[in-house]
């Protein structure tokens, strides 16, 4: 029997999130389900897996809890096994840390864009296409001809797209992440510079690789998810990546066979060099992460 993953998020008025947070784990927990809700007075966001009536049962209490949830959005996929170790509901500043005040994706956002428009949109060599994610996951896969600003964390994306657009306020942009949350607070960001063409991917990656037959896709590689499938490529089938242990990494089938590899232990990404003895002397591992600890669970 398959589990049922449900991605989730709106931004909504929240003004309660102490007294949601308790009975909302407690309903999750009750219902057998696993997975990350984080909760701002900005609104909701996070990634759940269980049964398909445990899933319907979770979205019917916020709803009834939350009038203004009645038409959260729910994007979901399938795994073969659990995909999350526990589940937790956590009370956040922003429930997607762009760390920017003032920016406000509920009072407007870039233009939606359906995903049987998306490639004509980052075809036409007007429009700057930009991936919002962070760097180890642009490494996974991506849009073709998409520009990586090169971010270990998302609060890094405002300075890195002002440098890569160089303040010219006329270009087109169209940005893309992996479930369409980040772009929400990116392209308002974006409006705010005064940025007067901002696209986004109407559901993210998830919602164009379920749309968009391979045979018609420009996308490259496989999708990273914070979860314990890693990647997903087209029709959200489960990707041929698997999570280092050690690092947090994702590691390719081409990685899988280094000798470097050893499930549980190391990859090559931080395997010891014949310089590890040194550095950890000096104090300085050179080949760890630089995301130190890459945010597993963190929802897209």
């Amino acid at each position: 029997m398959s589990v049922t993953v449900a991605a989730l998020y709106k931004f909504v008025p929240l003004e309660d999130v102490q007294g949601l947070r308790s009975p909302l784990l407690e309903k999750c927990r009750e219902l057998e389900l696993r997975g990350t809700l984080l909760l701002a007075t900005e609104g909701i966001n996070g990634t759940v897996a269980g049964s398909r009536e445990s899933i319907n049962r979770m979205l019917e209490f916020l709803r009834q809890r939350e009038p203004q949830l009645e038409l959260l959005p729910v994007r979901e996929s399938t795994a073969v096994t659990m995909p999350f170790q526990q589940m937790k509901v956590k009370i956040k500043r922003e429930i997607v840390p762009l760390g920017v005040d003032g920016v406000d994706p509920m009072r407007r956002t870039g233009e939606h864009v359906p995903p049987t428009q998306w490639n004509a949109l980052i075809s036409d060599p007007d429009v700057v296409v930009i991936d919002t994610r962070n760097q180890f996951e642009v490494s996974v896969g991506s849009f073709e001809g998409a520009l990586d600003p090169e971010t270990v964390a998302f609060r890094d994306f405002p300075a890195h797209v002002q440098e890569m657009l160089k303040g010219d306020r006329h270009q087109k942009v169209a940005m893309f992440c992996t479930g369409g949350i980040r772009c929400e607070k990116a392209s308002a960001y974006l409006l705010d510079q005064g940025f007067e063409a901002v696209y986004q991917l109407e559901g993210g990656i998830l919602n164009y690789l379920e749309q968009i037959p391979p045979e018609e896709s420009l996308w490259r590689g496989e999708c990273f998810v914070f979860d314990e499938r890693v990647a997903l490529t087209h029709g959200l089938q489960t990707g041929s990546y698997r999570m280092c242990q050690a690092c947090g990494r994702p590691v390719s089938r081409e990685e899988q066979r280094s000798p470097q590899y050893q499930p549980d232990v190391q990859c090559p990404h931080c395997a010891p060099t014949e310089h590890s003895d040194l550095l950890e002397v000096q104090g300085k591992d050179q080949n760890a992460p630089a995301t130190a600890e890459l945010p597993r669970e963190e929802p897209s």
